[in-house]
């Protein structure tokens, strides 16, 4: 290092070593990828958060309900006729709203005194199987179908928009309740509570996808007059490769924005088929069966309470994390 009085400025700089305010420059401008832009904003959303918070806490309860239950539960279809009046057919606590104890934590359902707590976290269980499930078909169905008619085009996207209007306008309550009036109780080698699930499955995704393929089209048409769209043709590649690699990358932001949106209507609609007497059977444990046998004991308010409380805070959940992830994904947020 030179120290002459005649030296300059550069000279007085160690050899190798950049000036601090050039270090720090640098990580200053350090880029960042979308998703870590996304994921930045997302949490500064409190509430799209602790609805996500919400909603893992769900999946966990749903998944280790067995264990949960051997821990501080009974049995969801055992009865407990001790708990009950035989003459009343109330419970014989003298709690309000139920038999709250430290076995029954949120007291015990009429006429046959069975676990509250322990059906609410079974019902979990097939509310959120249902509605993932028929969710995910959706999407698989209503994103490839919207991508290829938004690419496409001519005859092509008139005859799948065709089909979305035909889907959107049709009465899916109404085919529900019909179809699962004549499915026998065995059919395609399934039976019981199993060939139930998929029915509702297969009910509320596959009649669901038009919203979804909507939504994607109108994406795909705008995105197939982009410039990298053009590169891609003027390079020679075939359509196959442009909607894998081009337009399926930059469609999985609206995907996934309106996939976390459809839950919450799957579990909704599941519930209601299930208290209109067409979901799942009793004895085994839903949210929405459990609110059509609560209407009949509409004096005994815990039997409504909870599930309909379950059902509450999972729409809310979900809702929430799907608006704070629509705006976290939105390039025009600031």
């Amino acid at each position: 290092m030179v120290v002459g009085p005649d030296a300059s400025i550069s000279d007085q700089v160690p050899v190798g070593e950049p000036p601090a305010e050039a270090e720090g420059s640098q990580k200053a401008i350090e880029g960042r990828s979308l998703g870590q832009i996304a994921w930045r904003r997302l949490k500064r959303d409190k509430a799209a958060m602790a609805g996500g918070i919400v909603i893992i806490l769900l999946i966990l309860i749903a998944i280790f309900a067995p264990l949960i239950v051997n821990a501080w539960g009974y049995d969801p279809n055992s009865f407990h006729q001790e708990t009950m009046d035989p003459t009343t057919q109330a419970p014989t606590s003298t709690f309000p709203f139920g038999a709250f104890d430290s076995k029954h934590l949120m007291g015990v359902e009429p006429p046959f005194g069975r676990d509250i707590f322990s059906r609410v976290l079974y019902g979990a269980r097939i509310s959120l199987l249902i509605a993932f499930l028929a969710t995910l078909l959706s999407v698989v169905i209503g994103a490839t179908l919207g991508v290829i008619a938004g690419y496409l085009g001519g005859w092509v996207d008139w005859v799948i928009s065709r089909a979305m209007d035909l889907f959107l306008a049709f009465p899916i309550l109404v085919f529900a309740i019909a179809l699962a009036g004549v499915i026998p109780d065995k059919a395609f080698g399934l039976s019981g509570d199993t060939l139930r699930i998929v029915l509702l499955i297969f009910i509320i995704g596959f009649f669901n996808w038009g919203y979804m393929a909507r939504i994607v089209r109108g994406q795909t048409l705008s995105l197939r007059e982009r410039e990298f769209v053009d590169a891609s043709r003027s390079l020679g590649a075939r359509s196959g490769y442009i909607l894998r690699k081009e337009l399926l990358p930059n469609l999985v932001a609206p995907i996934l924005i309106y996939a976390t949106l459809l839950i919450p209507t799957n579990i909704l609609f599941e519930a209601g088929l299930s208290f209109l007497g067409v979901g799942i059977r009793p004895p085994t444990a839903t949210w929405g069966g459990m609110l059509s046998e609560a209407v009949r004991y509409y004096t005994m308010p815990h039997f409504m309470f909870w599930p309909g409380l379950a059902i509450f805070i999972t729409v809310l959940a979900f809702n929430l994390f799907g608006d704070g992830l629509r705006d976290a994904l939105d390039p025009k947020t600031r």
